[in-house]
């Protein structure tokens, strides 16, 4: 009995330590100047006051960069060159 709990716990540390790392973009607007920005952690916000999400939780940075565009579109804010 001992073995079988030793494998499945085992079996689960491995599992755990070998899952995808939780990929977390954003799409960020700064007021002030009102361009856009993709954000790539979304818990890690941008430091002081002025700016908006328009997206949180995109799971990669070309679906994040997508959105960035259709706001650009849409001219819900600008980009930044």
């Amino acid at each position: 009995m001992k073995r079988l709990v030793f494998a499945a716990s085992a079996f689960a540390l491995a599992l755990a330590a070998s899952g995808a790392a939780h990929a977390d973009y954003a799409v960020v607007m700064f007021k002030k100047d009102g361009y856009c920005r993709v954000w790539n952690d979304s818990k890690a916000a941008p430091a002081g006051p002025g700016w908006k999400y328009h997206w949180v939780g995109l799971k990669s940075w070309d679906f994040a960069m997508t959105k960035k565009h259709y706001a650009m579109r849409r001219h819900w804010c600008r980009d930044f060159h």
